[in-house]
């Protein structure tokens, strides 16, 4: 099934299809996504979260360049590279900082919940900008998802302690410059390719991480040998290979809905996390989690 998406003045922005080389990248992505919460809950107990994004960054971008090496694909033009800045700034250095500051006291499968709110964001983004609708169910979303928030703030916190409720914070943190990266991607993705604009953005937000190197080679000679091996990982897998297969669905499929993909990240991540970590979240965060669930499906309801 194909669609023409077109922009407020009527110009093209390219089909919409929902064929199988879209479906097996969003796919791809969910399931490593899925992967890097776990990942970074790991890593989370001996790097701190500038230097753990350094290095996962760098992987990724030595990827990322090897294979636009290997494609060489033109180059940004003029004005596209105003969001391909601001993307790496915020999805690739503001929201990796902010995801691994939150899983240090959040366990994997309740910050992917939190996370997980993004659906409800990005549907908000592309009603406005990219004329993508406005279901009035969306500000009903919301608030039941903002409630969630709230209710794994509370169950998560131990003895009053309000460093869960600031992880609670962080994650909504990387909810917001999650939703409004990929509405900006989405604009871009119809003159300059995924991998060009993934590698860039990662570039990017590798610079905007590097005055945590020095701190990262100091944390990385007390660290256990697993710790470089599970980044190298994230480097290469959730953020190489995931963020480009991401992008490349996105040139092809609506934000909004793409956005609701990511549906089956949390329940991945409790499993994975359970199977690796021997961690699932707290019955109370459960149920939060379950009500940010909720309000995305709402929120998504035509």
């Amino acid at each position: 099934m194909t669609a023409r998406t077109r922009t407020p003045d009527g110009s093209s922005l390219g089909v919409t299809s929902w064929g199988p080389g879209p479906l097996i990248a969003v796919a791809v992505s969910v399931v490593l996504w899925a992967s890097a919460f776990v990942g970074i809950r790991y890593a989370a107990a001996y790097l701190s979260p500038g230097p753990l994004s350094v290095l996962r960054l760098g992987v990724g971008t030595v990827a990322l360049g090897a294979l636009a090496l290997i494609r060489r694909d033109p180059l940004p033009r003029g004005r596209d590279w105003w969001p391909i800045l601001a993307i790496g700034v915020l999805w690739f250095g503001v929201y990796n900082v902010a995801l691994n500051a939150g899983e240090r006291v959040l366990d994997a499968g309740t910050a992917s919940m939190v996370v997980n709110v993004s659906p409800i964001l990005i549907a908000l983004l592309a009603a406005w900008v990219l004329k993508e609708g406005f279901p009035k169910s969306l500000l009903v979303g919301l608030a039941i998802a903002f409630a969630g928030s709230v209710v794994v703030g509370i169950a998560s916190s131990r003895g009053g302690s309000a460093r869960p409720v600031v992880g609670v914070l962080l994650c909504l943190l990387a909810a917001v410059v999650y939703a409004v990266s990929v509405v900006m991607q989405k604009g871009v993705l119809q003159r300059v390719s995924a991998i060009q604009v993934t590698f860039l953005s990662c570039s990017i937000g590798l610079v905007c991480t590097l005055p945590f190197a020095p701190q990262l080679f100091r944390e990385l000679a007390v660290a256990p040998p697993g710790v470089p091996v599970a980044v190298a990982y994230l480097g290469v897998f959730p953020t190489a290979i995931a963020f480009t297969t991401w992008a490349y669905a996105l040139r092809f499929l609506p934000a909004g809905r793409l956005g609701a993909t990511t549906y089956a990240v949390p329940a991945l991540v409790i499993l994975m996390s359970w199977m690796l970590l021997a961690e699932v979240p707290t019955w109370g965060a459960v149920v939060g989690g379950i009500m940010c669930l909720a309000g995305v499906a709402v929120a998504r309801r035509r």
